[in-house]
This record gives C-alpha cells, sequence and structure tokens, in this order.
C-alpha cells in the first residue's frame, strides 16, 4: 500500500501565500507522476497542477503564474508553493500519485482557505 500524507494548508489571507507538501511512503514502485487536484464546496475536484518523475509540469490557467508545483525524487515528496491567493483557491487539496504501472493514490486532502 502507498500512503500520501499532506501538510501545509490553513487560513491565509487574499494576496497571502502558503506552501503544501506531500509525503508518499509504503511500497512504491516507481513514480511516474505526482500532483495537486482541488474540491471547493459544491463543486468537483479539479486538476492544480501536476509534475512528471522529469520535472515536467502542467498548471491549470486559473495558477498559471502564481503557483509552482516541484518534487524531490529522493524524498517521495511533491510541494504546491502557492502565491497571490485568492478567495477563488480556497479547497480541500488532494495529493496524487500516478505510479508507472498506472496506478493512482490519493490523499486525504488539506484544507485551504482564503479570507476576502
Amino acid at each position: 500500500q502507498v500512503q500520501l500524507v499532506e501538510s501545509g494548508g490553513g487560513l491565509v489571507q487574499a494576496g497571502g501565500s502558503l506552501r503544501l507538501s506531500c509525503a508518499a511512503s509504503g511500497s512504491i514502485s516507481s513514480i511516474n507522476a505526482m500532483g495537486w487536484y482541488r474540491q471547493a464546496p459544491g463543486k468537483q475536484r479539479e486538476l492544480v497542477a501536476t509534475i512528471t518523475s522529469g520535472h515536467s509540469t502542467n498548471y491549470a490557467d486559473s495558477v498559471k503564474g502564481r503557483f509552482t508545483i516541484s518534487r524531490d525524487n529522493a524524498k517521495n515528496t511533491v510541494y504546491l508553493q502557492m502565491n497571490s491567493l485568492k478567495p477563488e483557491d480556497t479547497a480541500v487539496y488532494y495529493c496524487n500519485l500516478i505510479s508507472v504501472n498506472g496506478v493512482s493514490y490519493w490523499g486525504k486532502g488539506t484544507l485551504v482557505t482564503v479570507s476576502s
């Protein structure tokens, strides 16, 4: 089994910053990609950013220029630096890992609340 543990969520004022971390542990085969998704109240879960083992990145248009995803392959950890936060960024943020075998794993989520 693979466990993903997120941390770094919290309450921040609009314009502020937060850094999320997600550490993967357990029976991890080679990792293909890791990423962050979010789900706001009453909305579907949506992609925020992903990063491959080769450090290629992909971002949702709504966060481009404000969020930066990075990873430490040696630590099986992915980070999300969130700057210039907006109230519409308020959501539960979920970490995702996809193994080279195509298996997808999810963390339990961490709440980010941005006040106006």
